[in-house]
């Protein structure tokens, strides 16, 4: 898997709390990229979709009593921070949820997680790229990884 033991640990911490609540959910962002791509990205934090019909507030409390610590609640989102101090981000935005429902279950260390298709990546990616608000850095971020899993992995032995 690509990322940092603490990325392993803070997803499969997330993942144990979302199946034992019956949430369904999907991984998303830098993470899946990386699996689904074969080409380890680096990403700040872990990205999860859960479908929207799930209550926030159970989420946040068995997170908490899991021993994360909640960052803060936006829009589409709630943020936490992991033991390990890893940033957990878990979108709630119903155009997702059709991704999530789609999801394809992968074994990362032993542990079955739902990963959105590769189609679906590149998709909800696209419009994370498109949108106006978006800064620049991460836009740009985004449009390489829609390269990426359209299948223009990097060359190692490129341009040195």
């Amino acid at each position: 898997m690509a990322g940092t033991p603490d990325k392993l640990g803070a997803l499969l911490d997330t993942a144990r709390v979302l199946d034992a609540l019956h949430a369904p959910y999907a991984l998303i962002g830098g993470v899946a990229v990386g699996i689904h791509s074969g080409v380890p990205r680096a990403t700040v934090d872990t990205d999860l979709a859960v479908h929207s019909a799930v209550d926030r507030a159970r989420i946040r409390r068995a997170l908490t009593e899991a021993g994360f610590t909640f960052r803060g609640e936006f829009r589409h989102s709630d943020n936490f921070r992991h033991a390990s101090g890893e940033p957990v981000q878990l979108v709630v935005d119903p155009a997702f949820d059709p991704m999530v429902e789609r999801a394809a279950r992968f074994q990362v260390a032993g542990v079955s997680i739902p990963i959105v298709t590769k189609d679906d990546l590149i998709a909800m990616t696209q419009r994370a790229a498109n949108d106006p608000t978006r800064r620049r850095s991460k836009a740009l971020r985004d449009q390489a990884d829609v390269e990426l899993l359209r299948g223009e992995p990097p060359d190692p032995d490129e341009g040195w």
